[in-house]
């Protein structure tokens, strides 16, 4: 029952954490000294900080759900998703301070050109960019395969909107903000409702060899 609560706990949380992240962010034309002000300020850091949150709860949570029903798919689901946040966040820390640093120089030099190549050189290096799109891959496989697992347990439903919210991670950054904020809203819906069926299902699943 504690293994239920916990993860039930870890998946409300990052429903809350990727509903925060688009909410709290400063949405502006990132080509512009007024962008850089809202990249400049902790609002930003702490929009970023929450999707870091985020992810890690995610791990967390999909270790409990492991725990619980021992099966294939929960399995390849954590370790998708482990190496997917791996690769993911190190791109974030580039965000949250890489980016933030830029878009305070670009304003103390108040020179928006100088926001522009910085930040450009920061988010499109290719490594990076490949790290992160490979990231968001295996953290939407991995939630695919959360969903494959809880359904064979569970409600059949009710790991899609999170599968849904994670797989379209990578296509939601080329929408505007109210479609990014839905997406976050998406995101906790699914959460929120693994969360309940964690609740609602107390037992703890038999291995599966």
């Amino acid at each position: 029952m504690y293994v239920n609560r916990y993860a039930s706990l870890g998946f409300a949380a990052t429903g809350v954490a990727f509903l925060l992240y688009p909410a709290v962010r400063p949405w502006g034309d990132e080509t512009t000294l007024a962008g850089a002000a809202g990249m400049a300020s902790t609002q930003w850091i702490v929009a970023h900080l929450s999707a870091v949150a985020g992810f890690i709860a995610l791990t967390l949570s999909l270790l409990a759900l492991h725990t619980l029903l021992r099966t294939r798919a929960s399995l390849a689901a954590l370790l998708t998703t482990w190496v997917g946040v791996g690769l993911t966040l190190p791109y974030y820390g580039a965000e949250v301070f890489g980016v933030h640093e830029a878009a305070a120089q670009a304003l103390r030099e108040h020179d928006a050109a100088l926001l522009v190549h910085m930040t450009d050189a920061i988010r499109y290096q290719p490594s990076a960019m490949t790290m992160f799109a490979l990231g968001l891959a295996a953290i939407g496989a991995g939630a695919i395969l959360s969903a494959i697992a809880i359904a064979g347990r569970w409600n059949g439903w009710a790991g899609v909107p999170l599968a849904a919210g994670f797989a379209l991670f990578i296509p939601q950054f080329f929408t505007g903000p109210e479609l990014r904020i839905a997406h976050g809203a998406l995101i906790a819906v699914g959460c929120l409702w693994v969360a309940a069926e964690l609740l609602r299902n107390p037992r703890t699943a038999p291995a599966v060899a």
